[in-house]
């Protein structure tokens, strides 16, 4: 019996409730990152409860330069972001539109703060040696919204691709799971290979 053909990927409906997610869980992140730096200033014994073990540890990555690029603390930007992300996810579920502008500066921004917080994950594990849970919930959090975000710009045709990346555009909305689970697990496989040392031993 023929296998039906898988239906097109609508993210219409769906992208709302991706970016509330993702500003729900990143709010979350940032506020509790916050407020464990402030305590970390204010006493510096302080132990955060994300030190989890050796390499799961909240406190050591806190103690690094990486932990305020800009001068403040990362967890800052990650409130006023993650606001904005919610609120663009609310205003979706009450029907609201925007201009294409919008879109086109909103894909730009997302991905600038996924290059961000790529750059940071790099660094905890091969700078820092040390990973911060919440941290990593940012990036789950980022990877899937920004991904979505992109297929649905696409979609409504806000950016337009060349027609010689076309066929690339269908493979990622027909394989939009798939390609999330692989770029996972790759940065699982990193991880995993990095600290082997420590979880090698602990299996």
């Amino acid at each position: 019996m023929p296998t039906k053909p898988r239906p097109k990927l609508t993210l219409t409906c769906v992208i709302p409730y991706i970016l509330i997610g993702a500003g729900i869980v990143g709010l979350i992140s940032s506020f509790v990152l916050t407020y464990d730096k402030m305590a970390l200033l204010k006493n510096p014994s302080f132990v955060p409860n994300c030190n989890l073990d050796p390499v799961l540890s909240c406190g050591s990555v806190m103690h690094t330069a990486q932990s305020s690029a800009f001068g403040f603390p990362n967890p800052w930007i990650g409130l006023a972001g993650f606001a904005v992300v919610l609120t663009i996810g609310v205003s979706l579920l009450a029907s609201a539109t925007f201009k294409r502008w919008f879109w086109v500066a909103f894909e730009a921004i997302m991905v600038l703060a996924l290059a961000f917080a790529g750059w940071l994950l790099f660094e905890s594990i091969y700078r820092i040696g040390a990973l911060c849970p919440y941290c990593l919930a940012v990036d789950v959090a980022l990877i899937i919204s920004v991904w979505y975000l992109t297929l649905y710009v696409l979609q409504e045709k806000f950016l337009r691709l060349p027609a010689r990346f076309n066929a690339g555009a269908t493979f990622a909305r027909r394989h939009h799971g798939e390609v999330l689970v692989v770029v996972f697990l790759i940065i699982i496989g990193l991880i995993l290979q990095h600290f082997w040392y420590y979880y090698g031993q602990h299996i």
